[in-house]
């Protein structure tokens, strides 16, 4: 038997939204992320409701053809919390916990306070963890945030090119123009962004 140990991280950060929580709160849904989170990907496998409920499960593509098992694992609309875990098997498990409250500094703004814990399944996996360092997190939650905030702000999805992407470019898939007919299109892995 193996002395395998996963390697994991915590990190935590709190975005300022500019709408109150009961307009936030549903957007936090593998469904209505299309709307907001520039080339999100997802195939709903389980939910009675057709969005985010307790016990939903969905997957996401992964740029190696292999794809992410998602599933709500906590889901609150009356608290305004909701909690997610992922897994890319054989690399790295992922749990997310969101929760929204009344932002002190302004009315009708939402303060959303996120926390990731990301856990090597692999040596390989370990090495994918380590990636993830508090620079890659800040820039991976203040994108979101600017995300969320321009849907929040004019009804539409924030355009790639102005997307605030940082030092997890690297992270992209690039679709060359004879596949889907459109130029190149950049598309965060689904594994780096919510």
């Amino acid at each position: 038997m193996s002395k395998f140990q996963g390697k994991r991280i915590t990190y935590e950060y709190t975005q300022n939204n500019v709408a109150p929580r009961e307009k936030v709160f549903p957007l936090l849904c593998p469904v209505r992320e299309a709307d907001w989170v520039p080339g999100w990907q997802y195939r709903l496998i389980y939910s009675e409701s057709d969005a985010a409920e307790h016990g939903c499960v969905f997957i996401t593509p992964n740029e190696d053809g292999t794809e992410t098992i998602w599933m709500v694992t906590d889901y609150d609309p009356a608290s305004f919390r909701i909690a997610y875990a992922w897994m890319n098997p054989g690399l790295v498990a992922a749990q997310i916990r969101i929760s929204l409250s009344r932002s002190s500094e302004a009315l009708n703004q939402t303060s959303a306070f996120i926390r990731y814990t990301y856990t090597g399944l692999s040596t390989d996996g370990n090495r994918e963890v380590e990636r993830y360092d508090q620079t890659w997190f800040r820039h991976k939650m203040q994108s979101w945030e600017a995300a969320i905030n321009h849907y929040l702000q004019t009804g539409k999805r924030i355009d790639a090119s102005g997307w605030e992407w940082g030092p997890w470019q690297r992270d992209l898939v690039f679709m060359p123009r004879d596949e889907i007919g459109i130029g190149i299109v950049l598309v965060p892995r689904c594994d780096t962004f919510p």
